[in-house]
């Protein structure tokens, strides 16, 4: 008979064991060839020729294209390269693309902003074919704030309703993530604005929502957690970028976890986290992909084998398996 501290010892062992194999459990990127460094990506693929298309912050908007998901990746030059007219500091320095196809027209959502500034917006080009040189940037989405907002207008991801309605997701920090309906075609905002995410804790660190739906919900995804700067100095464990994910059965929400916990009250369940020798997974978008198997959760992340710095963060992406309803990789 074993006595209680040899069952209480067991239970520890057992609960320890469960803990690191769920933390270990995340699968490591798929390959990636050719051009891969970036920052915020952003993929599609044309129908017309079914080249992969991948938008990332900086140089004005980068793109690049690839025969395949994994590669080889190759630069192709800036979306806009004379920048944004939206008037506000940092329409030279493009951040967080999202992109969609429209009818027969691609749109590029960019952010105007500048780092630790609430004074930024969300600005849209379109094109027919994605290609470098035929960019139209059509300037402000509506989507504004300033210093007092009760929200930051960057981070733009739209949406289609099962209604026929476009919505855009967008926040961070201040206010975290909010949503906007938008006009048809969905070049500027329409409805009012509303709060579907808020981390009530430390800096209140949500931002890069990505609405996807599966029957019969709307997954939230979206960063938590500290991006940039792990170069000079990293947070304390566990704070750094991380990818979580609420449910809704309506694109308004209510968005909560897997343990029933509102999205507006902390809530979120990790589906990709540090591990191994990968840091800081985030900026995440998904796509569904038949070439690539199904459902695509694409992000950028520090691989700790090459070095810390923003501008060494990796293209990274995984095939999503389903638990549940729930995403995992």
């Amino acid at each position: 008979m074993q006595c209680p501290k040899s069952n209480m010892l067991s239970a520890l062992l057992l609960t320890f064991f469960s803990l690191f194999a769920l933390v270990s459990s995340y699968a490591n990127p798929g390959a990636c060839t050719g051009s891969c460094n970036v920052h915020d990506p952003a993929i599609i693929r044309r129908t017309s020729d079914g080249t992969y298309y991948r938008f990332s912050t900086g140089n004005r908007i980068q793109i690049a294209t690839a025969a395949d998901i994994s590669g080889p990746w190759t630069i192709r030059g800036s979306a806009l390269a004379s920048g944004s007219s939206i008037a506000l500091p940092g329409n030279t320095d493009l951040w967080a693309p999202d992109i969609t196809k429209v009818g027969d027209v691609y749109y590029l959502y960019y952010s105007v902003s500048t780092f630790g500034s609430q004074n930024s917006a969300i600005g849209v080009a379109t094109s027919t074919t994605m290609d470098v040189g035929t960019w139209t940037d059509r300037g402000s989405t509506g989507i504004r704030s300033s210093a007092g907002s009760a929200y930051n207008a960057i981070d733009g991801n739209l949406v289609l309703t099962t209604t026929g309605t476009y919505y855009m997701s967008f926040g961070s920090f201040w206010g975290d993530i909010h949503q906007v309906q938008m006009n048809n075609p969905p070049l500027t905002a329409s409805g009012s604005v509303a709060q579907v995410a808020y981390n009530a804790s430390g800096a209140h660190s949500l931002e890069g929502a990505n609405i996807y739906y599966r029957s019969p919900y709307y997954y939230l995804f979206f960063s938590s957690g500290t991006c940039c700067g792990y170069d000079g100095t990293r947070p304390a464990k566990g704070n750094e970028y991380r990818i979580n994910v609420c449910v809704s059965t309506t694109i308004n929400g209510a968005y909560v976890d897997r343990n029933g916990v509102s999205c507006r009250s902390s809530g979120g369940t990790t589906v990709l986290a540090s591990h191994d020798n990968i840091y800081g997974p985030g900026g995440q978008g998904v796509f569904a992909d038949s070439k690539a198997g199904g459902a695509i959760l694409y992000y950028h992340y520090v691989d700790t084998n090459i070095g810390y710095g923003d501008g060494q963060k990796r293209f990274g992406w995984n095939v999503i398996g389903w638990s549940g309803g729930w995403p995992v990789v």
